[in-house]
């Protein structure tokens, strides 16, 4: 009698409540439309980021950084790492996948989004795969042969907002001269 419970109960998990009605739609239901960011030839076809994606490309990739160096020095007890373990650490971060990156359209702005990025409004389409993680990690394993890896891992020892401040605000970074990426505005609050 359980195994039969058991079934009813995965089927009619499976196949619906039963308010549908006969053309398949929740009664009442209401339809949302948001299209997918209309990407130029350059967006779609080039090998390199695109200069207006470069600031969030940037900060996507410190993060990444910084997580995977500090995942590595916890398995050390927070010590500093030798070289060659922050070496290999920094290959692995611009060899991984990012896959989780992608591209959407925010007021009009395309933007980057995953990961160590802001979170972007709930009603949108993100652009994943295709040429994303190519170019992210190509700008990521540019910046640390720009950098160097020593001087990379120095600016993590003293924290994020250094790391960065080296990788994306510096004089020459793709931030430089741009307010850090601005948060979504919150809700007003009510005043008494």
């Amino acid at each position: 009698m359980r195994a039969a419970l058991a079934a009813w109960l995965v089927l009619s998990l499976l196949g619906g409540t039963g308010a549908e009605d006969r053309c398949g739609d929740p009664p009442g239901a209401l339809s949302h439309s948001v299209p997918a960011p209309q990407l130029s030839p350059e967006e779609r076809l080039s090998p390199h980021m695109p200069e207006s994606l470069r600031c969030d490309a940037c900060h996507a990739i410190a993060f990444q950084i910084e997580e995977q160096l500090r995942k590595a020095e916890g398995k050390v007890g927070k010590k500093a790492l030798k070289e060659s373990d922050y070496l290999e650490v920094l290959e692995r971060s611009c060899s991984q996948d990012w896959e989780s990156y992608g591209v959407l359209e925010l007021d009009g702005e395309k933007r980057l989004s995953g990961p160590g990025l802001p979170r972007q409004q709930p009603l949108s389409v993100l652009v994943s795969g295709g040429p994303w993680p190519s170019r992210l990690s190509k700008l990521c394993h540019g910046y640390v042969g720009e950098q160097g890896e020593a001087h990379i891992y120095g600016a993590h020892r003293r924290g994020p907002a250094a790391l960065r401040q080296l990788l994306c605000h510096g004089d020459k970074g793709p931030c430089a001269g741009r307010k850090d990426r601005p948060e979504p505005p919150k809700a007003p609050q009510n005043e008494l």
